[in-house]
Formats: structure tokens, C-alpha cells, sequence
């Protein structure tokens, strides 16, 4: 199905690895111009950008004035057609709440809540330049299972779940749509690499990063983990046309690991 995107200019957050690669990757071999924005160039960035597709922004989201450099680079390309919000992070908090400190929930706000909150203020002007187009912000299923291990991560992902659907509503009349895509767990290096969410949910729970993996597959009634291109096809779909009357909405992707309504 083609998705009509090519000749267009989209801004990517946190798009040098995982989910923000992917996105990445698949919208430049659709045919749109992508402005990266994250902290390093990662592996991957370097090859996109000898294609002529991609320009890597070096930002760190989490601080006031990075989304305002990173825009400026698509407003030389005449405006912005789609903006992708997926920077984000949790860490395991063994201790629960009395074990996180205030400067660990402000950090936590700002990666997951300002950074997206910042980076639509600085692109809307662009987009409105365009005359119409689709915000997709990554979210987390998170938003919805509260867990006492990552308080300040969950309580994030659920502001900003309601901060896309009143974002939603606001731009409607200008024909702009606002999307979440809620992913579960995604077989990134995420899970998969020493001292990240695996690791640190076994040192918490006395178990090995293998068992981590496991029980999040059997609690998932497919069996399997998300890939991150899948949340990436997704993203390409609610950012095109195809979408064009879909706004406010909420995609889980998580393999059915969410069983309520």
C-alpha cells in the first residue's frame, strides 16, 4: 500500500537506535526527508544520512532550547509535515517510592513529559506553514499498568497520554492530527542489553534477565515481543494520509499483554 509520503519532511526524536530508528529508517525508504534528533548518531544515522535523507540533529531533549535547534533545521526545508515525539526512558526503582528522590522524578518528567511538550511548541509554527499534518507521539502501555518499580515513569506516560488527547483536540480545526502509539515491551537493547530494563529488573526481583524475558512472553498472549519496525509501520500509517480522519487516538501494540477494555 503506498502511503503517499514521499517528498515530505518529518522531525524524529530519539531516533539513532531502537524505536526511533526504526521510525527513521522507514520513513526515509518511504521517501521522506527525516531531521534526527538525539544525543549521538548511533550506528545507524551515518548511512541515512549519505543517502541525502536524513540530517542528524545532536540534542538532548530533556533540556529547555534543544527542540527550538532541532526545528530550525526542518524550517530550512520550508516546514514540517510530521513530527514523531519518541525520546523517553524508565529505569527500575527497587526501592519504591521512598527510594526515588525529587531530582529523579523532575529527570523522569523531562525525558518523558517536556520533551515532547517542548519539541510540538517549537514544531507547530512549522506544520502550521504546511498547511495540515500528523503529530504521532510515542507512548507506553505503561500509561496504564501503574507498577510500584517505575512510579515516576508510569505517572509520566500517563501525562502524556492526556496531554496528546487534549492536544488533539486543539489542533483538530486545523487540520492536524495528534496520535499515541502505546508499545509494550519491544525487542530493542532495551531489553536486551546488560544493565538495562532486564538486568535491572532481575537484580530487583532475584531472577535472571533470561527469566525477565521469559515471563514477559508467557503473560503475552501472542508470545512474542513487539519489533520495532512493527511499531514503525504503524507510525508510517497514522503520518499518512490513509489516516486522514483518525485523531486522538490510542494504539496499543503490546501483543495483547494490556487485557483490559
Amino acid at each position: 500500500m503506498d502511503l503517499h509520503l514521499s517528498g515530505k519532511t518529518a522531525v524524529v526524536t530519539g531516533a539513532s537506535k531502537g524505536i526511533g530508528f526504526a521510525i527513521t529508517k522507514a520513513l526515509v525508504d518511504a521517501g521522506v526527508h527525516v531531521v534526527a534528533g538525539s544525543r549521538t548518531p548511533g550506528k545507524g544515522l551515518p548511512a541515512l544520512e549519505e543517502t541525502g535523507q536524513a540530517s542528524f540533529v545532536p540534542v538532548d531533549l530533556s533540556h529547555a532550547g534543544a527542540a527550538e535547534e532541532l526545528v530550525a533545521v526542518a524550517a530550512e526545508r520550508g516546514g514540517i509535515d510530521i513530527l514523531v515525539n519518541n525520546v523517553g526512558g524508565s529505569k527500575v526503582r527497587a526501592g519504591g517510592l521512598a527510594g526515588i528522590t525529587d531530582d529523579q522524578w523532575q529527570a523522569t518528567w523531562e525525558l518523558n513529559v517536556m520533551a515532547a511538550v517542548r519539541s510540538v511548541r517549537a514544531a507547530l509554527p512549522q506544520i502550521e506553514r504546511r498547511g495540515r499534518g500528523s503529530i504521532v507521539i510515542i507512548g507506553s502501555i505503561n500509561a496504564y499498568l501503574a507498577n510500584p518499580e517505575s512510579y515516576d515513569y508510569c505517572a509520566a506516560k500517563a501525562a502524556l497520554a492526556s496531554f496528546s488527547k487534549a492536544l488533539s483536540k486543539e489542533l483538530a480545526p486545523k487540520d492536524i492530527r495528534v496520535n499515541l502509539v502505546s508499545p509494550g515491551a519491544v525487542l530493542t537493547e532495551i531489553w536486551t542489553d546488560e544493565g538495562r530494563l532486564a538486568a535491572q529488573y532481575a537484580a530487583a526481583d532475584g531472577r535472571t534477565p533470561g527469566e525477565v524475558r521469559a515471563a514477559i512472553i508467557e503473560n503475552t498472549p501472542t508470545g512474542l515481543f513487539t519489533t520495532p519496525e512493527q511499531v514503525a509501520d504503524l507510525v508510517l500509517f497514522l503520518a499518512s494520509d490513509r489516516a486522514g480522519n483518525i485523531t486522538g487516538s490510542d494504539y496499543r501494540i503490546d501483543g495483547g499483554y494490556v487485557t483490559t477494555l
